[in-house]
C-alpha cells in the first residue's frame, strides 16, 4: 500500500492481506480491511506505566536453536519485530517501535486474542454467569448434532475436544482456512456457511472429548460464543467492561467481526504494545490491579498448577518436542525452564506476551513473520525473553 492512491498491484485486499509481502502493513491496518468493533478503554482509568529505560537490557546472551550464541537484540532484529516492550517488576525497561509502528499503533494479536477471551471466561465463571463444567450445548443448542455435541466448556478452554479441525496453515483446504472464509478473513466461496457461528455447527467428530490436547482455533470461537450467550453481551463489550477498562488500558483495542457482527474470538483482536504490557503485568500480579482483582487469582493458579491430565494431554502431542514439559490451560501456554515457568500468550506470525513470575519479567513482541509458523523464531524469542529476565533479576546473563 505504497503511495496514494496506490497502484492496483500495490493494493492490499481481503484476498491478499495474509500474503508474506503484505502482512507487515496489514497487521497495523486491520480495520481498513475487515469490519471491526471497538474495545473501549476509559481515559479516566488509565494505569500509568512507570518507565526507567536500561540501555543494556538487550545485551543479555542466549544460545539459539541452531547452537550459536547471540545477544537478545540480534534475535529481535532477525525475527521481524514491529514493537517490543519489556517490563521488569512492572517498570518499562525497554521499548522500541519499528516498521512504521508507534506507541499508538494497534497491531493484530492473532491468537494472543485467545488468552484475552480465556480471561473473560474466567471472570464470568467467578461471577457465576458461566459454568466451565457445563456442556457447550447448554449455552448453544445450535451445536447439537455437531462435533461439539457432548463437549464441555472446560474441553474448549483446554482445547481437548474431539472435533475434526485441522490447524494446518499451509493447506488451503484445512478447516482453519475454510473457517476464515465464513468469518470474513478471506473472500467467501459458493457453498461456504454464512458466518462463523454457522460454520462451527458444521464441524464433525474426530475423537472423544477430554482426550489429547489438539490446538484448534475453532474451540476458542465456541468459547467466545458461549461467553456471549451466558452474558447476553457481544465479546467487544465484554472485553471492554470486564478486562480492558479495569486493567487500565490507555487505548481502545478492536476486534474483527464477520458479516453478522460476530467477533473473531480466536485471533481478531488488535491492540497497542503498551496495553499488552499492561495485560502481561496483570497476569504477573495474579490478576490484580492495585489490590483490586480483575482476573480471578484462582483462575490463574488453576492454569499454572493444572490437574495431571492436562500435562499428560500435552505430552502426547507434537508440541512436546517444541515446548518440552509444557502444557495448555485456560487458553494459555506454559513453558517450564530453569528460572521459572513462563506463562505465554502466542499468535502466529510472531505475536507473544511472555510472563515469568520467578524473574518478574513481562515481554511483549508484536511481529510480522512472513510465514505463519517458524519454530526457530519461536524458541529463540522465548530464550531471549528468558535471558533478559535472568539478567534483570540476577544481574547475570542466562536463559530461562
Amino acid at each position: 500500500m505504497s503511495g496514494f492512491p496506490p497502484t492496483e498491484d500495490a493494493l492490499v485486499s481481503l484476498a491478499t492481506w495474509q500474503e508474506a509481502s503484505n502482512v507487515r502493513w496489514a497487521f497495523q491496518h486491520m480495520r481498513e480491511i475487515i469490519p471491526s468493533q471497538p474495545i473501549r478503554a476509559d481515559p479516566q482509568r488509565v494505569r500509568p506505566l512507570r518507565t526507567h529505560l536500561e540501555r543494556e537490557v538487550l545485551d543479555a546472551r542466549l544460545t539459539r536453536l541452531d547452537g550459536t550464541t547471540s545477544p537478545a537484540a540480534e534475535v529481535f532484529a532477525d525475527t521481524w519485530t514491529d514493537a517490543l516492550v519489556v517490563l521488569s517488576d512492572g517498570v518499562v525497561v525497554h521499548e522500541e517501535y519499528l516498521a512504521g509502528t508507534t506507541p499508538a499503533t494497534p497491531h493484530l494479536l492473532m491468537s494472543v486474542s485467545k488468552s484475552v477471551v480465556g480471561c473473560v471466561a474466567g471472570i464470568l465463571a467467578e461471577q457465576g454467569v458461566l459454568d466451565p463444567d457445563a456442556l457447550t450445548t447448554h449455552y448453544i443448542p445450535e451445536l447439537k448434532r455437531s462435533g461439539y455435541d457432548g463437549a464441555t466448556v472446560r474441553d474448549v478452554l483446554d482445547m481437548r475436544t474431539g472435533v475434526a479441525f485441522r490447524e494446518t496453515y499451509d493447506l488451503p483446504d484445512a478447516e482453519v482456512r475454510v473457517m476464515e472464509r465464513s468469518m470474513g478473513w478471506r473472500p467467501i466461496e459458493d457453498g461456504d456457511p454464512a458466518g462463523m457461528y454457522e460454520y462451527l455447527t458444521t464441524l464433525g467428530t474426530a475423537g472423544r472429548h477430554g482426550g489429547h490436547f489438539t490446538y484448534r482455533s475453532a474451540d476458542t470461537d465456541v468459547l467466545g460464543w458461549v461467553c456471549e450467550r451466558a452474558a447476553g453481551t457481544r465479546m467487544a463489550d465484554l472485553v471492554s467492561r470486564l478486562l480492558w477498562v479495569p486493567m487500565g488500558a490507555e487505548h481502545d483495542a478492536e476486534v474483527t467481526c464477520d458479516r453478522f457482527g460476530s467477533a473473531v474470538h480466536d485471533g481478531g483482536i488488535s491492540a497497542v504494545a503498551r496495553d499488552m504490557a499492561r495485560f502481561g503485568r496483570l497476569l504477573l500480579d495474579d490478576g490484580a490491579v492495585d489490590g483490586h482483582e480483575v482476573v480471578p487469582s484462582g483462575w490463574l493458579v488453576d492454569a499454572r498448577t493444572p490437574p495431571a491430565g492436562v500435562r499428560a494431554a500435552f505430552a502426547a502431542t507434537e508440541h512436546e518436542h517444541v515446548l518440552p514439559g509444557g502444557w495448555y490451560r485456560n487458553q494459555f501456554w506454559f513453558v517450564p525452564k530453569e528460572r521459572g515457568t513462563a506463562l505465554v500468550c502466542l499468535g502466529i506470525h510472531g505475536q507473544m506476551v511472555y510472563v515469568n513470575r520467578a524473574t518478574r519479567t513481562v515481554g511483549v513482541k508484536l511481529s510480522s513473520w512472513p510465514t505463519a509458523q517458524d519454530p526457530a523464531y519461536l524458541i529463540d524469542t522465548l530464550r531471549a525473553f528468558g535471558a533478559i529476565g535472568a539478567k534483570l533479576s540476577e544481574g547475570a546473563p542466562g536463559s530461562a
